[in-house]
């Protein structure tokens, strides 16, 4: 679907250096937190099985809700060890390894917040995600305009923020057996300056393991 210089980054070091220090810090502001729990509250099962792909040290889950098992995944262990949500967690570069170490059919919900711009092999990423929900299971991918620009792949950098929004819809559209995805897409009620603005915007683009 990508073609390979829509995947190129500006950095092309290995992700693991860029990652190798901890950053507890939120990418996002609290308007795109609190509508991400919202969401977060309205589609994720109690008791259910959760894999946060891509996560840190917070996972902006409900702290109301409780999960069966919260896996989680992401690049520097020190951050994952510190996200109080997580069960149990690995590391792995999903651009040079797609291959999840997870069962099939095992996970109630996949999330991803802010990170999918990072992702060069998408289409392996989401067959991946398909494989690993239980058939009804729902995968809910959640994006701002920040990054780190040098780390994401130039057809997110080029892209407008529509554009964005309608290339996760085809990363899902380029695996049999989603649903139609869906897209939320809303202004952050305000940042932590109201003075620049209305803060954040909040997208997510969600669909289900049919």
């Amino acid at each position: 679907m990508l073609l390979t210089d829509q995947r190129d980054k500006l950095d092309p070091t290995d992700d693991a250096l860029f990652y190798d220090q901890p950053r507890f810090v939120t990418h996002v502001d609290e308007g795109f937190i609190n509508q991400l729990r919202e969401l977060y509250r309205q589609r994720l099962l109690a008791q259910g099985r959760i894999f946060d792909m891509m996560s840190s040290w917070v996972s902006h889950l409900p702290e109301e809700v409780e999960f069966a098992h919260v896996e989680g995944h992401g690049l520097n262990a020190a951050e994952l060890a510190r996200n109080p949500r997580l069960n149990h967690y690995f590391v792995q570069n999903l651009n040079q390894n797609q291959q999840l170490p997870l069962a099939d059919a095992d996970f109630d919900a996949v999330i991803n917040c802010v990170s999918v711009q990072y992702l060069q092999q998408p289409e392996a990423i989401f067959a991946e995600i398909h494989r690993i929900l239980k058939p009804g299971g729902v995968a809910i991918f959640s994006f701002s305009n920040r990054m780190f620009y040098q780390k994401a792949i130039a057809a997110w950098r080029d892209g407008s923020e529509s554009d964005r929004v309608a290339l996760v819809k085809a990363y899902f559209q380029s695996v049999p057996g989603f649903s139609t995805p869906e897209i939320i897409a809303k202004k952050s009620p305000g940042g932590l300056l109201p003075w620049f603005g209305s803060g954040d915007p909040f997208y997510a683009v969600l669909a289900q393991k049919e």
